[in-house]
């Protein structure tokens, strides 16, 4: 094994420092539930019955003591959205599986599961960075009942996995073991996809056309095949070692699926204080393991959103992480992966290619992963992770993985990677502090200077582009899009006209103080700048005709006017219609209040630094 790399030592190095005092508290709250033994001990008779009364009599006998493992079972299942359908059968097998391990589950409860690909664009995708946090509340209720020794969650999508984590992590005591549901099939290619979209934004198809590609290309259960956020997640969760060895990425309704399913149920069971392996998971996500979360992140050219969900998973933990972190390790971890927003593959190619086993191998060979974590794999260390699954003669076992790519266009090396640098880099200047996805810009395209367009509502940017006022070199800087003026809702939308304004020879970017996507693409895009226009960050003082600087490659974003000028001008109200009712909305204010700054996770869950 390679000597880890000086840099990913002293980040790594760097985040235990300054995490000393709240991980300290975070690991004593810890200890102390750990201290109070199993649960169900400290239920009177009348809690204890209510907690089992729809269980069959074996279950009640079982459940009566604390020596049989109890574990939770939280879903994201819902059977609209094509990600969590296959959660369906899910309980099922688990429930055979744990009582075959000598244990009881229970469906603790449903967590929300909403689509950003649904409400793209819509006011729905107000709601959506928030439901991160229903969810980890949600989280918390299920466990709250204090029956269990261990949890399964079972979730896929953007803000699923983090939220889920988030509540996991407040019961840092109990084993956790996550479940994935796999990917669908693919479909129709990505380039494709694109090209229909971009002649739909042009007006040169109709909506049926668009409709007929879209519904090519998301046609059946699982994820959708893109590199976002959803199966950024996956790559995630796998890399920080809370699934079992590549899990990831298995097709749905496949026998090698359900048999994965099953064994992360038995998984658990080996895990609770009943076993003799106790695993809690507020012990396997430590600082290593985060920065593990976002090295994978910055090798694959992962979701922004993750540089948004990481800092609140680490902090639920303890853990202090900032961009200046994921900006440092990016200029040592290579770029290994194209997989579409980033290149034309799929993820189905790249499970094809190798997949997580060959990525972990090729970081952990090169120096470039901390190995030495606790995992929910039978060899406690990520090594154990350059393994993949199969069935042999119906029976479910783990082979080496491929010593090399099999596809070197889709997943590369250490030694020829697609990029020597990370897909993420830190912006910041007079306009405050954000991040950009370079994975997916050409280089000829990370540089631009142009004069500024300033909107309060991407509608009035599409707008703009459909009357032809777009037609030039310029910057839109897109303000108030932030968590506490509306929610930060990704602005996806606004890919396909900037890129045909690209395509058409023009120097475009985005700058705002919203979210993008996990399917940030070929347009630079200056995001999640802080603060926010709603603090009174900088961006509020733009206006249109202004000159702005934006070079992805150094990370400088500066409006080019005099300093005094600028310190002196009063930021600009917000000309956009009311975003705070319909669809819900109204029910959200108070976590638009509560709502912590971007790069310090967009929270609304702490109104403070968790245990301070």
């Amino acid at each position: 094994m390679a000597q880890l790399n000086a840099k990913v030592q002293q980040v790594t190095d760097r985040i235990i420092e300054r995490s000393g005092a709240s991980r300290q508290r975070y690991l004593d709250h810890l200890q102390a539930a750990l201290d109070q033994g199993p649960h169900r001990r400290r239920l009177s008779c009348g809690n204890l019955a209510h907690g089992f009364a729809a269980c069959s009599g074996d279950e009640k006998s079982a459940l009566a003591g604390s020596d049989r493992p109890n574990i939770a079972i939280v879903s994201s299942y819902n059977d609209m959205l094509s990600a969590h359908e296959p959660y369906r059968l899910a309980p099922a097998l688990i429930k055979e599986a744990v009582h075959a391990a000598g244990g009881v589950a229970q469906f603790a409860g449903g967590v929300p599961a909403m689509c950003d690909g649904v409400t793209q664009g819509q006011p729905g995708m107000e709601l959506s960075l928030f439901s991160r946090d229903v969810i980890a509340q949600a989280t918390a209720v299920a466990l709250s009942h204090n029956m269990f020794d261990g949890a399964l969650y079972l979730g896929v999508c953007d803000k699923i996995v983090p939220g889920l984590l988030i509540g996991a992590l407040t019961f840092g005591h109990l084993p956790a073991v996550f479940v994935p549901a796999g990917p669908m099939p693919s479909g129709l290619p990505n380039k494709e996809k694109v090209r229909i979209r971009q002649l739909y934004a042009e007006g040169k198809v109709g909506r049926e056309e668009l409709l007929q590609a879209e519904s090519k290309s998301y046609h059946s259960s699982g994820t959708c095949t893109f590199y976002g956020t959803a199966n950024s997640n996956q790559m995630m969760v796998e890399i920080m070692g809370l699934h079992l060895p590549g899990s990831s990425f298995i097709n749905p309704y496949t026998p090698l699926r359900d048999e994965l399913t099953k064994a992360a149920a038995r998984q658990v069971v080996k895990f609770t204080a009943q076993g003799e392996d106790f695993r809690p998971i507020g012990h396997l996500i430590n600082e290593k393991a985060i920065v593990n979360a976002i090295i994978g992140l910055l090798a694959t050219g992962g979701s922004t959103n993750h540089t948004i969900h990481l800092i609140a998973i680490a902090r639920a933990a303890g853990i202090l992480v900032n961009w200046d972190d994921f900006n440092e390790l990016s200029h040592v971890i290579p770029l290994l992966t194209r997989i579409y927003p980033n290149g034309q593959a799929d993820i189905n190619h790249f499970q094809a290619a190798g997949g997580m086993g060959v990525l972990i191998a090729e970081l952990l060979s090169a120096g470039l992963l901390h190995g030495d974590i606790i995992t929910i794999g039978d060899d406690r260390g990520l090594h154990n992770y350059n393994r993949e699954p199969q069935l042999r003669d119906g029976q479910l076992c783990w082979q080496d993985s491929p010593s090399a790519s099999l596809d070197q266009s889709v997943l590369s090396s250490c030694d020829e990677p697609f990029d020597p640098t990370g897909g993420l880099h830190l912006v910041q200047g007079n306009l405050g502090r954000g991040v950009v996805k370079v994975s997916a810009v050409a280089e000829e395209h990370r540089v631009v200077e142009a004069p500024a367009i300033v909107f309060d509502d991407q509608d009035d940017l599409v707008a703009a582009f459909k009357a032809g006022k777009l037609e030039q070199d310029f910057v839109a800087v897109v303000r108030f899009q932030g968590p506490r003026a509306i929610g930060m809702p990704e602005l996806h939308k606004l890919t396909p006209p900037l890129g045909v304004l690209q395509d058409r020879g023009f120097k475009v970017a985005l700058v705002t103080d919203g979210r993008m996507s996990g399917a940030s693409g070929k347009v630079p895009a200056a995001i999640h700048l802080s603060p926010e226009c709603a603090d009174g960050g900088p961006l509020a003082k733009v206006r249109s005709g202004d000159m702005v600087r934006f070079d992805a490659n150094t990370g400088e974003l500066n409006v080019l006017v005099e300093a005094s000028e600028f310190d002196s001008r009063i930021p600009l109200a917000n000309s956009a219609s009311d975003h705070s009712w319909g669809m819900g909305r109204e029910l959200f204010g108070g976590m638009r209040r509560l709502a912590s700054a971007s790069e310090e996770g967009a929270c609304t869950l702490f109104t403070e630094t968790p245990f301070s």
